[in-house]
């Protein structure tokens, strides 16, 4: 089954999250990574509000784990540390 990463985030270092999201792009795509919404209108109904969402599809729960752990993407991680407020999930979707 395919799983999405659903991320949350308040960018406080625009300089630094474009870096990271540079990188981030070719690592996501590198492990089957597809975004469906990427920093687009929203309407924050309950929690924290996160300006800015980002959903990506990958072929299966363990293409979305290993993208994570991946060399790629953690280097790419170092800058969105200190740069954003973030939470990202891995949801597997059903069939």
């Amino acid at each position: 089954m395919s799983a999405l990463w659903i991320a949350h985030v308040n960018v406080t270092d625009e300089a630094a999250y474009g870096e990271y999201a540079n990188r981030a792009t070719g690592a996501i795509a590198d492990h089957g990574g597809v975004f469906l919404a990427r920093g687009g209108a929203y309407e924050q109904l309950e929690g924290p509000d996160r300006p800015r969402n980002v959903v990506a599809r990958f072929p299966s729960l363990q293409a979305a784990h290993d993208c994570y752990y991946s060399d790629a993407y953690q280097e790419a991680l170092s800058f969105a540390k200190g740069a954003a407020q973030r939470e990202l999930s891995i949801v597997e979707e059903i069939g």
